[in-house]
């Protein structure tokens, strides 16, 4: 019997770019949808848990870049 895995959605944070989307939908199992309110990045809770932290990551990392650090 197949399990039907449930879907969550989360939007995009400011920040996030063009190539850092990129990336994280060749490394995780996510899909983007457009609403009414802006894209949303959908998939299973876990893997947008991992979406978050790489995405927080990935603007961490551009910051200390754009600072000079």
């Amino acid at each position: 019997m197949d399990e039907e895995k449930q879907e969550f959605e989360m939007g995009i944070p400011n920040g996030v770019g063009e190539a850092m989307l990129a990336h994280a939908f060749e490394k995780f199992d996510i899909k983007l949808e457009q609403t009414e309110f802006g894209p949303k990045i959908i998939g299973e809770y876990d893997e947008l848990v991992k979406v978050r932290d790489f995405l927080e990551n990935e603007i961490r990392k551009r910051l200390k870049e754009l600072e000079g650090e």
